[in-house]
């Protein structure tokens, strides 16, 4: 859940045990749930819920696992999920950004705040980090899709900011703003994208040791298992730590 970042490809290498698939399709559930109740219940019309249902399908979450999500936004209970936002400092000093879906902002900020402690990290006050990122929309499109001119030149047109070609993909970034627009008009020319997602880009990635990058990992690896917890973002560079 925590983008297509150095981050994100360390934990799929790491392999998905059975207890941490379910804690992800829980996650994928009340996102899908989140935004199905704050817009309209048909993924066409509500661009946050089909990214949201992409996602899902993406992680291998069954189709009846999708529909109960959806369904369950149409029960009045007593959780409101609310999308908040942690700033933070995790070993070596390392910024992080943590987005919650929370029920309950005083548990989230506890668990957080403990889990940061316990590895010689802090809470930050809002701003203490978000100023070393850029909040953009990410979308991946693979090769045998479309061909570069063609994904370059649609890209340019629907008011991308870059359109980067990668080892297997091409990688448009966007406008926090524009994101959905732009991907719902990539979605007539591709059928199927790769990913695409909301992230915070680190304008500079800081260069870590392995012993180092070894206690980062245990720490992104603890705040992601929280519940609460949908997306973590770093400016430490995990490229080369396994």
């Amino acid at each position: 859940m925590a983008g297509h970042s150095h981050w994100a490809g360390i934990k799929h290498k790491k392999g998905r045990a059975d207890k941490e698939r379910s804690k992800i399709f829980s996650k994928l559930s009340r996102e899908i749930t989140v935004a199905a109740k704050l817009g309209d219940k048909d993924p066409d019309m509500n661009p946050r819920l089909r990214t949201a249902i992409q996602a899902a399908k993406q992680a291998n979450m069954p189709k009846d696992n999708i529909s109960r999500a959806v369904s369950k936004s149409e029960v009045s209970d007593d959780k409101n999920y609310e999308s908040l936002r942690y700033e933070g400092f995790g070993p070596a000093n390392i910024a992080l950004i943590i987005e919650t879906l929370t029920d309950n902002k005083n548990r989230s900020a506890s668990s957080i705040r403990t889990v940061l402690q316990k590895n010689g990290g802090r809470l930050g006050e809002t701003g203490s980090t978000t100023h070393m990122f850029s909040n953009c929309g990410v979308i991946h499109v693979e090769k045998d899709k479309i061909n570069e001119e063609e994904i370059f030149e649609s890209a340019i047109n629907v008011g991308a900011k870059d359109c980067i070609n990668l080892n297997n993909v091409f990688e448009i970034i966007t406008e926090k703003e524009d994101f959905y627009k732009i991907k719902t008009e990539l979605e007539k020319k591709v059928e199927t994208l790769n990913y695409s997602s909301i992230e915070w880009r680190p304008i500079n990635y800081v260069n870590i040791t392995k012993d180092k990058g070894k206690q980062i990992i245990e720490t992104l690896t603890a705040l992601e298992e929280l519940d609460d917890v949908q997306n973590i973002f770093t400016n430490a560079n995990l490229k080369n730590i396994q």
